[in-house]
Formats: C-alpha cells, sequence, structure tokens
C-alpha cells in the first residue's frame, strides 16, 4: 500500500527534471565566454516519448512480485548547430535567463504542491486539529 500515493512520486520526478535543467542553465551561463562552447538542455519530453514507445512491460514470474517502475529520467543534450557569436560559443544569454526564470517558477509552483500533499498528510495524522 502506497500510504503517499503516486503524487508524491510524480512531483519528486518533475523536481528532479528541475534541478537537472536548473544545473544545464547554470552551466550554460558560466560559460557565455568561453569560446567553442556548445549550450547544454534537458529535454524531458524527448526521453519520456523515446522511453514508452518501446512499450515498458514488466514480467513477473510470482504474483508477490512488485510492479514494474521504470524511471525515464531526463537528458542533458549539447546544440551543435547552433553559433551565436564569431568565436563559436552557442550560448544565448537571453534565453537562457528566460529559460532560468521559467525553471524557476516551474520549482516554486512543485515545492508549494508537495508542500500542500504533506501539509494534508500531517493533518490527517493530527486528526484535523
Amino acid at each position: 500500500m502506497d500510504i503517499y500515493g503516486s503524487t508524491i512520486n510524480l512531483l519528486e520526478k518533475g523536481l528532479d527534471y528541475s534541478s537537472a535543467k536548473g544545473k544545464a542553465i547554470s552551466q550554460n551561463i558560466a560559460n557565455v565566454d568561453t569560446p567553442n562552447y556548445k549550450a547544454k538542455n534537458v529535454d524531458f519530453k524527448q526521453v519520456l516519448s523515446n522511453e514508452t514507445s518501446k512499450g515498458l512491460v514488466a514480467y513477473k514470474t510470482d504474483a508477490k512480485h512488485m510492479d514494474f517502475i521504470h524511471s525515464t529520467g531526463s537528458k542533458t543534450f549539447n546544440s551543435f548547430n547552433v553559433r551565436y557569436r564569431q568565436d563559436r560559443n552557442g550560448v544565448d544569454m537571453d534565453k537562457q535567463q528566460a529559460d532560468l526564470a521559467a525553471n524557476q517558477i516551474y520549482n516554486s509552483a512543485l515545492i508549494e504542491r508537495l508542500n500542500g500533499k504533506f501539509n494534508s498528510l500531517q493533518s490527517v495524522i493530527k486528526g484535523g486539529r
């Protein structure tokens, strides 16, 4: 029995994705003046579609075996064909700042929702008091 529900697990996966995306954005901003540096990005949708197209099926040999849970994670990739300056640097600072702001909003929303779930659990544990 899962007392937390699948929502907390999904929120955890969302926070993992947000963390990986924030790390990639931070690396891009730190290397904005590095010649030949190619911007990194994290694309969760691409990895998710690749994994679900494979058809995730669990093979159980016993009824007591737990359900198959596959973590799709996220994938960081470089933008090889993008060049914004003469030194072949592929970082667009305006895009990175916009992505950083969007990622912070996404992260804050996930944390607020997670706090709401934990507050609900705390209320149940205390008996509604």
